[in-house]
């Protein structure tokens, strides 16, 4: 994925703010054997890139005075509640030197698994992403998750997932952490006791019905009051 930058001249908090005034992001490139960078970029543009998966998780080509480099992204900081980048860190790329890199999982097949269809349970996402280690070129957008084998009972952990070519799992504390998690719907097993209830309600609706209406017995009357 390819973005445009431009150097930045000016640092400081006054320079900054007059910049996101002018619709323009403050940010900076640092990493490997060059001085740290100050740069700017169009803060719409740099708006609708960060809402793709693609630009949080893969090496990036920034274009900046007719020459191209690669970065990643490291660091984003926005406003409390305005729909407004403050600042954004991105950091050279060596093709060889190894990353730590966190990628998304993208899950699929869990509608189509015997936990789901047959036995009515949910495949629970514990974990959305991992963090990986590899060289640039092997860094992958995403790692395909196939759900489609869920039992009952069981769970996915993460050596049960087949990663990439030259990609390394980074595991902090479990070596093998759970992935997804077979859940069992609550009030799934109490339908049959609902189903066996059914037949005695119909039978009392039906035996009300067949019972001749009764009439309602008329109300007394009080005794007329003595003339004197």
């Amino acid at each position: 994925m390819k973005f445009v930058a431009f150097e930045r001249a000016k640092q400081g908090t006054g320079a900054s703010r007059r910049l996101r005034i002018s619709g323009r992001t403050p940010g900076i490139v640092y990493g490997g054997t060059s001085e740290p960078s100050l740069i700017e970029i169009d803060h719409n543009a740099l708006w609708h890139a960060l809402k793709k998966e693609a630009f949080h998780a893969a090496v990036l080509d920034m274009e900046m005075g007719g020459v191209e480099s690669k970065v990643l992204l490291r660091d984003v900081q926005m406003h409390p509640y305005k729909q407004l980048i403050l600042h954004i860190d991105f950091q050279r790329v060596d093709a060889n030197t190894k990353l730590h890199m966190k990628v998304p999982l993208h899950y699929s097949g869990d509608e189509n698994s015997p936990a789901v269809k047959n036995d009515g349970c949910i495949a629970n996402h514990v974990v959305t992403e991992i963090e990986v280690l590899c060289l640039p070129a092997d860094l992958p957008e995403f790692i395909a998750v196939d759900l489609s084998k869920l039992k009952k009972g069981a769970s996915l952990h993460l050596a049960d997932v087949v990663l990439p070519k030259g990609v390394t799992a980074v595991t902090h504390g479990k070596n093998n952490p759970v992935l997804v998690s077979v859940v069992a719907v609550a009030g799934a097993e109490v339908a049959p006791a609902a189903d066996a209830a059914a037949p005695a309600a119909a039978a009392g609706k039906a035996g009300a019905k067949g019972a001749p209406a009764g009439k309602a017995a008329p109300a007394a009357k009080a005794p007329a009051a003595k003339k004197k």
